[in-house]
């Protein structure tokens, strides 16, 4: 177990409803946050790295060319980010010991924050590591396999959420800068965050990518 492979679920299939256009193109730094989040799970070292589709799953297609990911497709993304989690889980292969659950639309999320959470993983016998940001749960979240077939299991929102709140007594918990937790959701987060990107203090130890 300890040496298996991690995988990277990277929940992509949203609307963006409050963003009035699709979030996963928009860019920073030169890239869209799609791209930024395949290549984060990439130098994080996590494989296969599995990206959930839905919504413009084409044009997002287009935009990962190149990159070494596989793509899932969602067809019942309409109905949450719940069907996502476990499209994303089954697509998992048999060779992974555990997933990476990942959000496109927080590019503070590092390749090193996602590299201790499995090394974590790997030193303890826990089924769950969990990220926390003053103390909310938020992703990246890693899932050991033992829990697949309870993401599986479970219809409805706060599919994942639920797993969790089963098992948060056996988890890791690691703890991280409140800043990491930002994310996109409407039209002025995106100056924002253009705005702490180009501030010294996002590439401290700990955030840098």
């Amino acid at each position: 177990m300890s040496d298996d492979p991690i995988a990277g679920v990277l929940l992509a299939a949203g609307m963006s409803t409050r963003m009035g256009k699709n979030k996963l193109f928009v860019e920073l730094e030169g890239k869209s946050l799609l791209r930024r989040a395949v290549e984060t799970a990439r130098d994080a070292g996590l494989l296969p790295i599995l990206v959930v589709l839905g919504h413009e799953r084409d044009r997002a297609r287009i935009e990962l060319a190149g990159l070494p990911c596989q793509l899932v497709e969602n067809p019942d993304y309409a109905r949450g980010m719940n069907t996502s989690l476990r499209a994303g889980i089954a697509a998992v292969p048999d060779s992974a010991g555990a997933a990476v659950v990942m959000l496109a639309d927080m590019p503070f999320v590092s390749a090193a924050m996602i590299r201790t959470l499995v090394e974590r993983f790997r030193a303890a016998a826990a089924p769950l590591v969990l990220s926390l940001y003053d103390g909310l749960i938020a992703p990246p979240t890693l899932y050991g396999r033992a829990l697949f077939s309870e993401i599986d299991a479970l219809d409805g929102d706060g599919c994942g959420k639920r797993v969790v709140q089963q098992h948060r007594g056996e988890a890791i918990e690691v703890a991280w800068p409140a800043q990491a937790l930002t994310d996109l959701d409407l039209p002025e987060d995106v100056q924002r965050v253009r705005a702490l990107l180009g501030d010294a203090e996002v590439s401290s130890k700990g955030l840098s990518r």
